[in-house]
């Protein structure tokens, strides 16, 4: 592969107030610099949409991560090939991963990003969309974090989600009841029907609490908590003693220029003697192949399913990062730049 002489990117713009849209991004075309020692240029091939990317564009003080400022290129967790190495760590041609960029071509420390190889017998996309980001996410926090035991309940929402699918579908192996919500009845058939979870609820019922409580004649023990909100709340109300509510997303706040109130339920965090732990998988990297090696596994017994929603062409991104906040993503949202050379 020989350096190319411009690449497209998008540039972030505009703050927006609530949803991503038009005034967002521009996209932009930029001069292809050359490596400098410790640096790898990359041709960036896949680019993941997560609801946390809404976060990154935001002014708040507590981010996990400095927000992207304005004039930057936007970020993504990417699959990358490398093109040129001034680093004895990676080889050109070499696939990688890392916190890259909406763009046709980066450049990247080489110490920030890791190898990766998809499993024998697994398509690159689908690979790269479960065992990158989506996968490790759904094992820590709920086999780490929730700990669940043979018998109890699980609760997820955003179920029909990357991460929370994968993660109602180890409570299964796990030998757990396992209850989804969803913001549609076709996804929650999916969830029933095809991942093989005990019930399923449609959070835009009028009634969802009084059939999430029906879907949870024993109550809750292990709530894995993308959405927060009154999701949150509804579900706080069914907690059992010694229950874990693992806070993966909140999802319901990521549009809000102000702080969401609540959960007003929290006061059961006593009442029930709760465990209520947030994580970001990122500082669990060097833990991922051990995720990964079980993952792998999973998928090559036919164990886990999971669905892809990749877009083709850089300039898609946009309009797949707004599907995530709409209801119109179904599985997890990939954008596809360019095929491995």
């Amino acid at each position: 592969m020989s350096r190319p002489q411009s690449s497209r990117y998008w540039r972030f713009d505009t703050r927006p107030e609530s949803l991503v849209n038009a005034q967002t991004f521009s996209l932009q075309e930029r001069a292809v610099a050359a490596p400098e020692e410790g640096e790898l240029l990359v041709r960036n091939l896949l680019i993941s949409m997560d609801a946390t990317n809404r976060l990154w564009l935001g002014e708040r003080e507590e981010l996990y991560m400095e927000p992207i400022a304005l004039g930057d290129c936007m970020k993504a967790f990417s699959l990358c090939q490398v093109v040129e190495s001034r680093s004895r760590l990676y080889q050109p041609g070499q696939l990688v991963t890392a916190l890259g960029e909406w763009a046709d071509y980066s450049i990247l420390d080489a110490t920030q990003v890791q190898p990766f190889a998809a499993p024998d017998g697994l398509a690159l996309d689908m690979a790269f969309g479960i065992m990158a980001i989506a996968g490790p996410t759904a094992y820590h926090g709920l086999l780490n974090i929730g700990q669940p035991r043979p018998g109890e309940t699980v609760v997820v929402t955003a179920a029909s989600g990357a991460v929370g699918c994968l993660a109602g579908q180890i409570a299964k192996l796990s030998g757990c009841r396992v209850v989804g919500t969803a913001g549609s009845d076709a996804k929650c058939q999916w969830l029933t029907e095809t991942l093989g979870f005990d019930a399923a609820v449609n959070y835009k019922l009028d009634d969802f609490e009084a059939q999430l409580a029906q879907a949870c004649p024993n109550g809750i023990d292990v709530q894995f908590e993308n959405v927060g909100g009154a999701v949150l709340d509804s579900c706080l109300k069914l907690m059992n003693n010694n229950g874990r509510v693992v806070i993966c997303g909140l999802i319901s706040m990521y549009n809000s220029a102000e702080n969401v109130p609540g959960p007003y339920m929290f006061h059961n965090s006593i009442m029930k003697r709760l465990k209520i732990e947030g994580f970001v998988i990122l500082d669990h990297a060097a833990d991922f192949p051990r995720m990964q090696s079980y993952l792998a596994q999973w998928l090559r017994d036919g164990q886990l399913k999971f669905r892809l929603n990749c877009q083709q062409g850089l300039e898609k991104a946009p309009e797949a990062l707004r599907s995530l906040y709409t209801g119109d993503n179904d599985g997890k949202v990939m954008v596809q730049i360019a095929e491995p050379a």
